[in-house]
Order: structure tokens, then C-alpha cells, then sequence
């Protein structure tokens, strides 16, 4: 009987330690993944799913942890939200005011950004977002360009040659964009984003800005795209901005909207590899993950099963 009781004990013991191993192993990764905190709560956008798919994007990856912050919708309980974004190394904001400009974060929500950000965080700026918030001039200069009228700062277009035209206010158009349409993002700046990309890839359905339009200060173009449904002219479509110690990713990529479920524009291979190279970049100023092998070309698209992912509705 003491000989089957130590041998129940040792079994135990040993149970115990290989728990105790496995859940420091555990800690130990959850420890390197990348914390990030999604920003949303109102836009234009399907913002709900949005950021339901960044976040698989994401943490599928294996690199990263997400969070998610919803502004109240009451406006009495959106006054005192303030998410610590200390505790994160990249926010991304997806919450989009331009059909509604009452919609604001609280001051001391703005303030708190823009300290995260000069001290040395990374933004995400999410498609829509950059429509986002004229009012606010720090956030202006954060995101460089931005969807804004024809007077307020600088328009950029690339030119045939690679060269950089700025447009004052009031000179061309104020931003918008033509129909959806499969682009050529063509690279401008090799950067640790787009390093190992080909010259120029393919996304699908996607939406290229005219005139992005801001104080374009402290800004880098990463690739533009041909306008062929509007303009006819080239526009970018990724910059980074440096904000203080802090850098800013901004891109047209990423449009969901209403009644569409995980569309071609999510499930692009170049999409979602842009996504998780730009949130790793802007934590650390690295990217280690690699550029898959069926990257899109110049001349074909990659997209990925609608069933890859499988959205949770959530109250």
C-alpha cells in the first residue's frame, strides 16, 4: 500500500513540475509577443469588423497580443475613457469621425497619445482613420496626410519619374478616390516594411486616395499606385512619419465596409503581410517576419480562403 501511495506521489510531483515548466515555457512566450491595443468605437467603416480581423491578423501571426479598446458610445461615459497606451508598443486607431465631427476622443485621450507617441510609441493608422479628426493639429502632424479639404495643407503626387510634387492649399482637389479596383502598389522607398517585397505587387479592390492632403512634415512614401479610375495620375498609398521619438504607419490600405464579410481586400497575402511587418516595425524598428512565397507579383494577386478566418459575432 506505501509502495502504490509513493508512486501515486512521485506520478504527482512529477505532474506538478512538468505544469510548473510548461506554464513558465508559456509565460515565457506570451512574454515576447508584441502588446498592441486596437483604438475603435465609431467610423464609417465596419468598424467592428475591422478590427475583429486586424486582430486575428495579428496575433496569427504569432508576434503579437491584442487588446481592443471601445469608446462609449454614451457620451457622458466616453468623457472619462482613457486607455493606458504605455502599456502597449503599437496603437492602432480605427475610429473614423467624418460624417459625424462631434464625435471626438476626450481631450485628455488626444493629450495621452500624443505623449505615447513623442516618447517612443508606434500608430497604426488604419485606412479610414487618416479621415479622421481636423480639428486636431497633433494628430494632423501625426499622420502627415490625411482625407482633407482642398485648402488645408499640402497634397503629394508621384510623378513618372519617382519625383514628388507637392500641391499647396488650394491648389488641385480637396481627397477622395475613384471605385474600388485591383492596384499596382508600386514601391518608392525601400524601407525594414517592404524590404525583400518585388518593385511593385498587386492588391485587390482596394481604394486609392487623390490628393492626401496634411503638414507632410517628418514624412516618408513607401509605394503609390496608379489612379485609374479617377484621376489618372500615381498617389501614395503607405508613408511613415517620425513624431517625436515615436513612429506613425499610414496607409489607404484596409477599407471594409458595411455588409461585407472578411472581403478579397483583407484576405490579400500582400495585405496581411503589410499589416504585420508595419505593427512589428513600428514597435521596434525591426521586422523579422518573413515575406511569404506566395507574395503577390506585379501580375497576379494572392488571396487567401474565405474560410481562413471565421468571424465571431460579439455583443
Amino acid at each position: 500500500m506505501k509502495y502504490i501511495i509513493s508512486i501515486f506521489c512521485l506520478t504527482l510531483f512529477l505532474h506538478l513540475i512538468l505544469l510548473r515548466i510548461f506554464s513558465g515555457e508559456l509565460q515565457a512566450q506570451n512574454d515576447k509577443l508584441i502588446p498592441v491595443l486596437i483604438v475603435d468605437g465609431f467610423n464609417n467603416h465596419d468598424w467592428k469588423q475591422t478590427t475583429e480581423v486586424t486582430q486575428w491578423i495579428l496575433e496569427e501571426s504569432g508576434h503579437f497580443k491584442v487588446d481592443v479598446s471601445t469608446i462609449p458610445a454614451d457620451s457622458n461615459e466616453r468623457k472619462s475613457w482613457l486607455p493606458q497606451f504605455s502599456d502597449y508598443a503599437v496603437v492602432v486607431q480605427n475610429t473614423n469621425n467624418i460624417h459625424d465631427t462631434r464625435l471626438r476622443w476626450p481631450s485628455q485621450a488626444e493629450e495621452a497619445l500624443e505623449r505615447y507617441v513623442k516618447k517612443g510609441g508606434g500608430l497604426y493608422v488604419l485606412h479610414s482613420a487618416n479621415n479622421a479628426f481636423p480639428h486636431w493639429q497633433e494628430y494632423n502632424e501625426m499622420i502627415g496626410l490625411g482625407w482633407r479639404a482642398d485648402t488645408v495643407g499640402y497634397a503629394l503626387e508621384v510623378k513618372a519619374d519617382a519625383q514628388i510634387v507637392r500641391h499647396s492649399p488650394g491648389e488641385g482637389k480637396g481627397t477622395s478616390h475613384g471605385e474600388r479596383f485591383n492596384a499596382l502598389i508600386q514601391i518608392l522607398n525601400r524601407h525594414p516594411i517592404n524590404k525583400d517585397y518585388p518593385e511593385a505587387w498587386q492588391t485587390v479592390n482596394t481604394e486609392v486616395y487623390s490628393f492626401p492632403r496634411g503638414p507632410a512634415k517628418n514624412l516618408t512614401i513607401l509605394s503609390y499606385a496608379y489612379d485609374s479610375t479617377d484621376t489618372q495620375k500615381m498617389w501614395p498609398v503607405e508613408w511613415v512619419v517620425a513624431y517625436g521619438k515615436g513612429r506613425v504607419y499610414n496607409s489607404s490600405l484596409g477599407h471594409l465596409w458595411t455588409g461585407e464579410t472578411y472581403p478579397p481586400a483583407y484576405r490579400c497575402v500582400g495585405y496581411q503581410t503589410t499589416v504585420i511587418r508595419a505593427a512589428e516595425w513600428l514597435a521596434n524598428g525591426k521586422v523579422s517576419y518573413p515575406v511569404p512565397a506566395d507574395f503577390p507579383t506585379k501580375d497576379s494577386p494572392r488571396i487567401k480562403e474565405e474560410t481562413d478566418f471565421v468571424q465571431t459575432p460579439k455583443e
